[in-house]
């Protein structure tokens, strides 16, 4: 009886595990934003978790705090963002675990305006609510002395390069690749300011703790395959075009945004918008200094604990 009983119990276990191991088979990633031409290093990335043996899949949310929401409530594994004040007032304990780009950002304004101070009053769009754009704003308001107008949000460096175009704004906040697109082509109707460089993250993955530690070998091929994906990229741009899926999300983009793929991931190298490395405790730190000069967190940026904010181990895996 004892036997059979063990065998039960063993044939229990190993149940249990290839339940738990099943889960883990695929992660479910929440997007603040649908997928662009900027993603396609990410989807790379995803790809090759993918044929390492973990699948994803990802919804489009409107903007960062649903993406945001979406992992406290559990109804996803994974988003995007700098959900430091959410971190900080919420008993989720999320962590970010890659940075994925740093805010390498440009504000963009209509002509009459050529610095920064002359923006005092100017209504501004921005990303979202809370997000990094945001708080290069609340950085800019600090630094500077002046107090924008009434701040609109448009996800997505893309829409707000229209908005503009179609005269819906006077000022804004742009990744590189749309400064340029926009200055290339109304360089005439509009200037990009003078900007103070900024070191902290932009976008960075970050998910439940207790999750990760629960699908540990998933989390862990996930951020290695990012950590690869990124160092190649570092040494050669041109390997995020090369390795699209053409019947993935960036794939099936219109011709002309997958054509300026190469260009867009050059430029971006060469303009420091990503570490090789992921970021790690040097960008933790300097997300420290930034997100509570920003008004996101609250404290002295010296004596924040990073490991209530950031999850190390799959990273330092990743690098070993």
């Amino acid at each position: 009886m004892n036997g059979i009983v063990k065998r039960l119990a063993g044939f229990a276990l190993a149940t249990s595990m290839m339940i738990s191991t099943a889960q883990a088979d695929t992660i479910r990633i929440a997007l603040a934003e649908a997928p662009s031409d900027e993603l396609a290093a990410f989807f790379v990335a995803l790809e090759r978790a993918k044929a390492a043996g973990v699948d994803y899949e990802w919804t489009a949310f409107a903007d960062e705090d649903l993406a945001i929401q979406s992992v406290i409530t559990g109804d996803m594994d994974i988003a995007f963002g700098t959900p430091y004040s959410a971190m900080q007032r919420s008993k989720a304990p999320l962590r970010i675990i890659f940075q994925l780009s740093k805010l390498v950002f440009f504000p963009v304004t209509t002509k009459e305006f050529n610095t920064l101070k002359d923006l005092d009053g100017v209504p501004i769009m921005l990303h979202s609510r809370g997000g990094g754009t945001d708080s290069i704003a609340n950085v800019i308001e600090a630094r500077e002395g002046i107090t924008f107008g009434e701040r609109s949000y448009v996800p997505g460096s893309g829409p707000r390069v229209v908005a503009m175009l179609a005269g819906q704004a006077q000022a804004t906040i742009l990744d590189l690749s749309n400064k340029n697109k926009i200055m290339a082509e109304a360089g005439d109707r509009f200037n990009t300011l003078p900007m103070f460089e900024v070191l902290a993250s932009d976008e960075a993955l970050f998910a439940n703790l207790d999750w990760m530690k629960e699908n540990e070998v998933a989390v862990n091929t996930l951020v290695k395959s990012l950590h690869d994906v990124w160092t190649e990229m570092a040494a050669d741009p041109t390997m995020v075009r090369r390795e699209t899926n053409p019947d993935g999300p960036i794939g099936q983009l219109p011709e002309e945004l997958l054509a300026e793929i190469d260009g867009f991931y050059a430029a971006a190298v060469e303009g420091g918008l990503y570490d090789p490395n992921g970021g790690g405790r040097e960008a933790a730190k300097a997300d420290m200094e930034w997100f509570t000069g920003a008004g996101q967190l609250d404290g002295d940026p010296a004596t924040l604990n990073i490991e209530d904010f950031w999850y190390f181990a799959p990273l330092d895996a990743a690098m070993q």
